[in-house]
């Protein structure tokens, strides 16, 4: 059966473009998930020997030491 006319292509369309419009509309975290975020483990700095690791190899490319948390490189012109 083929789909003549404008009007049932009209809901054919439409058909096709509210699921997509409507699937990206729960984005965000519900307050009953978010104990699942707040885990220790969720951390993104939570294996020591890694932000360790990442911390050489940061600095050995940068020629810098320390300043992790704080701005301005190694030349001390903050």
């Amino acid at each position: 059966m083929a789909i003549s006319g404008k009007w049932s292509q009209g809901k054919l369309l439409l058909c096709l473009v509210i699921p997509l419009c409507s699937g990206c509309s729960t984005l965000g975290v519900q307050p009953w998930e978010r104990d699942q975020f707040a885990r220790e483990d969720m951390a993104l700095d939570n294996e020591k020997l890694d932000l360790m690791l990442n911390d050489h190899i940061y600095f050995s490319k940068e020629g810098t030491s320390g300043g992790r948390s704080q701005g301005g490189g190694g030349c001390g012109c903050n």
